[in-house]
């Protein structure tokens, strides 16, 4: 390109002038920009002087074993509430029917459910023992028992509480209780005592509702 004055030449001049200054610029603030973010990496190094980082030997990571939480609180709730339900005030002996062995049945039952029951037409899926539990053991055991039965889908289980021979006079002490219990408990539709081969009178067998 030919220039046509000398106006023209010093204006060429100027702007290549203020391209450089500009770049001299750009590149100063660049390096200011490193130096900061290098200071602020070094921060500590530059706070407490030279560091040396330690020689740390070999180590075996043990990841902690994680354990199940278990619902306490939920477990002392219930237990709370099968002692508030079964009470061993209740007054049983109008629900028992009396015949050559007492039994239950739920109003509006017929006979031949109880019938059926003590003929063993319902195959016993599960049984609790109560031997050697303190009443309000065998209250809570007896309880859980028939709730988890329950929910698991089961119609027939057998509760042994024993004949009482070991007992003080020979009575048995849990028998009229656990009969109490189980009137208590809208899960249990009936019960019989239990045939000579499942227990006879230290057992009773003891129908569900359906789950």
């Amino acid at each position: 390109m030919k220039l046509r004055s000398f106006a023209e030449l010093k204006t060429l001049q100027k702007v290549i002038a203020q391209r450089a200054a500009a770049e001299a610029a750009a590149r100063e603030a660049e390096r200011l920009r490193l130096q900061r973010v290098d200071r602020e990496k070094r921060l500590f190094e530059l706070a407490v002087g030279p560091v040396k980082p330690l020689i740390t030997p070999r180590r075996v990571h043990h990841p902690p074993r994680l354990v199940d939480p278990l619902p306490r609180q939920r477990q002392l709730d219930e237990a709370s509430v099968m002692r508030e339900a079964l009470s061993d005030d209740f007054d049983v002996e109008t629900l028992l029917h009396t015949d050559d062995q007492l039994s239950f049945r739920r109003p509006g039952l017929g006979p031949d459910v109880v019938r059926k029951l003590r003929e063993g037409r319902w195959s016993i899926q599960r049984q609790i023992d109560l031997h050697g539990l303190r009443i309000d053991e065998a209250r809570e055991a007896l309880g859980r028992f028939v709730r988890e039965a329950h929910q698991h889908g089961l119609r027939c289980v057998r509760v042994v509480h024993g004949k009482g021979l070991g007992s003080p006079g020979r009575m048995p002490v849990l028998k009229g209780r656990v009969q109490r219990w189980l009137v208590q408990k809208n899960e249990v539709l009936a019960f019989v005592q239990a045939r000579p081969a499942d227990g006879g009178a230290g057992a009773m067998v003891v129908l569900l509702r359906p789950a």
